[in-house]
């Protein structure tokens, strides 16, 4: 079997250097502005001798907020003296989407969660996903990958792990959600895993936690504590950084394998009829599509299939055939 060739990326940090550094992930892109031009990702590594490794990233979707700012604080703020080990820290793993404030890279339309283990002779999007795959992933010990809905959802904040056949890594996941403190934590049922980050992370066999911090494409102050919190809370369940973890625990939801999600079957203007994190139950209208085009329409009315809470809500006011209008789940 041929080999995979080497990435094209390279680095201005020294991964096994002590301290902190700032740099960058550098991605050759030749475009019509300049011709040797780069894509510049920024990096940080903060290391204080032997110990554990954590892979700390955000922006795997570039209109995702909650993670870039955390983590570029963190970056910023995290003094060697208080971590034994080593903290990885991406921001905006998807830098080129970051950039133009989308889901996706204007340079090739890739949607980074959806393209690993990428290829280091693919589009950018791949190689990026090739660089993590092969270079950051086999120095790390765990990983956290921070999510929110970007600027098409809203979550409730939750933190996550994955189910897994091994027992015993599946339990050292959900410890680790627990311990990001976030007011939920669960198992998120995703309704496209395939090329996720997350599942070349678990065939790893390493300890994996992501979150969904609200959305809109914006922060919230509240929601930026939470953030805040839980990135420093998740470094000392890992026994990188020095102290107890802080804030009350999560409730924990179950998100059902079985037909979470209410999809929308029209296009319109959407009314909601509960907020995000509300009760509901079987039957309930939490939702209701309006025909904005032709007056006259009775609108179409979406319900609850379960008795739970309101997880997910669509944030764009119009909705299209197709879309995901919202998440549900039990508490547990």
């Amino acid at each position: 079997m041929t080999s995979l060739p080497q990435s094209p990326i390279s680095t201005t940090i020294d991964y096994d250097a002590d301290g902190t550094q700032h740099g960058h992930l550098v991605l050759p892109h030749s475009r019509d502005d300049a011709a040797y031009g780069a894509v510049m990702i920024p990096i940080a590594v903060i290391k204080n001798s032997d110990g554990p490794t954590a892979l700390l990233s955000g922006g795997n979707h570039g209109d995702e907020y909650q993670g870039p700012l955390s983590l570029l604080k963190l970056a910023n703020t995290l003094d060697p003296a208080e971590i034994t080990g080593r903290v990885i820290i991406v921001p905006t793993m998807n830098q080129p989407a970051f950039a133009a404030a989308k889901r996706t890279s204007p340079i090739d339309d890739g949607n980074l969660n959806r393209m690993f283990p990428g290829r280091p002779n693919g589009t950018h999007t791949e190689r990026i996903a090739d660089y993590f795959t092969r270079t950051l992933l086999p120095m790390a010990d765990a990983v956290l990958d921070i999510h929110d809905g970007g600027s098409t959802l809203e979550f409730i904040p939750m933190a996550s792990s994955l189910a897994l056949d091994d027992t015993a890594a599946e339990a050292r996941g959900v410890a680790a959600a627990e311990a990001f403190r976030a007011p939920f934590v669960t198992k998120l049922v995703e309704l496209d895993m395939l090329g996720m980050w997350d599942l070349v992370v678990a065939e790893a066999g390493l300890p994996f936690v992501t979150t969904e911090l609200g959305g809109t494409g914006s922060t919230r102050p509240w929601i930026v504590e939470i953030c805040d919190r839980g990135v420093r809370n998740i470094l000392h369940h890992w026994g990188v950084l020095a102290g107890e973890l802080t804030g009350p625990p999560s409730q924990r939801i179950v998100v059902s394998a079985d037909d979470p999600y209410v999809i929308g079957g029209t296009d319109g203007l959407i009314e909601w009829l509960v907020e995000l994190g509300d009760p509901i139950a079987v039957g309930q209208p939490i939702a209701r599509v309006h025909e904005p085009r032709r007056l006259g329409v009775e609108p179409a009315d979406y319900c609850a299939t379960i008795d739970g809470i309101l997880a997910m809500r669509h944030h764009p006011g119009l909705v299209k055939m197709g879309d995901a209008i919202a998440m549900q789940a039990y508490l547990d």
